[in-house]
């Protein structure tokens, strides 16, 4: 098996399977263990071997065939069992391939933790600090993203924050030794928290109770490295911490649900001419335009989980016939099962959409407060250069919206007392008689 890298789409060698003798029709037992991660576009590939020797390298043996697909696309199949043709060489049946997933064991997880304060940096000149964390997950390739923020504890320096859950997948994307950073910040009502410090852990460390490795020094490296009698900025310490299971994404798209991607798209007349290569809509015969790449990274990843490919598009600022009528409102349903993502294209502020995101203040209406936080709003120009020629990364514009999507399904669902549905066990698989002996490897 081979997986291709999101950034370079050059296949690194994963795993290799068993070699099963003289069949045509073999049934692997090895397993590949691999992350599943719903906001980026996982591209599997599996290579089949006849085996002739005991030599590793695959130049020596006879090429089979080869399949592809997605790692959504599997886990999106009936009961996450996908059937494939195998392909690669010219005018030849290969035959297919059968391809199943199943989740983890630990990926069903949910870590409920408390935490406090001791001793905190003062950052307000005429008061106290007002507190907060964030807590980040490593990524594969070195980046961190925002697995979770606490609420704020107002006007103190030893803040008791209020007990929460995670799944341990959003935690540490299962592996109980990955990287967790946190960082402790004073909450600034303008949006420009003032950093105390940071420390990392681990989820085994988190799950061994309360004890002295638990008391966590906060350091703030940059006055670490400026004041030679610098110990640290305060401490945080585990107070409590319980494991517990539920259900989990992947249980839900194994039984059947599908997650359907409508694009509305701003066509009000800020955008400029689109005949003119200065608008945001120009059709440039070189380069998609940016609302194209945002598409593209959001649908590419999508797409997997709608059985039928086909995705409603519509325009808002637009002057609509028959009568020429302008509508720039659409709803924002906290208590349907529905996500919101926004992508703010151009130079504007977008204050009004750091708003609708949500992430610090849940939105309301009058008296009516959101039931669930369903909005991710990203500034495109985030991704690109400071010129704004070359996109930096679409995967990483991809991965930044989407990571909340598993989450909000599950706190739809919760809200709504809705089970999964277990699927049938996948048919008995009927093997055509075999013509010749072979030892195949996949």
């Amino acid at each position: 098996m081979y997986l291709e890298d999101t950034h370079t789409h050059e296949w690194t060698e994963y795993g290799r399977t068993e070699v099963i003798d003289n069949t045509l029709n073999p049934d692997f037992v090895r397993k590949f263990v691999t992350d599943y991660l719903f906001e980026e576009r996982q591209v599997l590939r599996f290579d089949l071997f006849d085996v002739d020797s005991h030599s590793s390298n695959l130049a020596k043996h006879d090429f089979l065939g080869q399949g592809n697909c997605t790692l959504g696309e599997l886990v999106s199949a009936p009961g996450s069992r996908l059937q494939k043709p195998l392909g690669g060489i010219a005018g030849k049946d290969c035959g297919t391939i059968i391809l199943t997933a199943e989740e983890l064991g630990n990926c069903r997880d949910v870590a409920t933790m408390q935490l406090c304060g001791n001793r905190l940096d003062k950052k307000d000149f005429f008061g106290k600090s007002d507190p907060f964390l964030v807590f980040y997950r490593s990524n594969e390739d070195g980046t961190f993203t925002i697995s979770h923020r606490t609420e704020v504890v107002k006007n103190t320096l030893n803040p008791v924050w209020q007990p929460f859950s995670i799944p341990v997948r959003v935690l540490c994307n299962g592996d109980i030794d990955r990287t967790i950073r946190v960082e402790v910040y004073d909450w600034d009502r303008d949006g420009s928290h003032d950093f105390i410090g940071e420390f990392t852990t681990s989820y085994r460390e988190l799950s061994r109770g309360h004890n002295n490795f638990h008391v966590y020094e906060v350091i703030n490296p940059k006055k670490k490295a400026r004041k030679k009698k610098y110990i640290n900025s305060g401490t945080v310490t585990l107070i409590s911490f319980k494991l517990e299971s539920e259900f989990t994404f992947l249980d839900y798209i194994k039984g059947g649900m599908q997650i359907n991607f409508t694009v509305a798209i701003d066509f009000t007349a800020s955008n400029g001419n689109p005949s003119q290569p200065t608008s945001l809509h120009y059709l440039c015969p070189y380069q998609p335009s940016a609302y194209a790449l945002a598409l593209r990274s959001v649908g590419s990843i999508i797409q997997d989980y709608d059985s039928d490919r086909l995705f409603p598009a519509l325009g808002f600022g637009a002057k609509l016939p028959p009568d020429g009528h302008t509508s720039h409102e659409f709803p924002l349903a906290s208590s349907l099962p529905m996500s919101i993502i926004i992508v703010g294209v151009g130079p504007a502020e977008f204050e009004a959409m750091e708003e609708l995101d949500g992430d610090e203040v849940r939105l309301s209406s009058g008296d009516k407060v959101a039931e669930r936080d369903i909005v991710q709003f990203v500034p495109f120009r985030d991704y690109v250069e400071r010129g704004g020629e070359e996109v930096l990364s679409i995967e990483r514009l991809a991965r930044d919206v989407l990571a909340e999507i598993p989450d909000q399904v599950l706190t739809f669902m919760k809200s709504q007392d809705i089970a999964p549905f277990v699927p049938p066990a996948p048919p008995t698989v009927s093997h055509k008689p075999e013509k010749r002996p072979a030892h195949s490897r996949c």
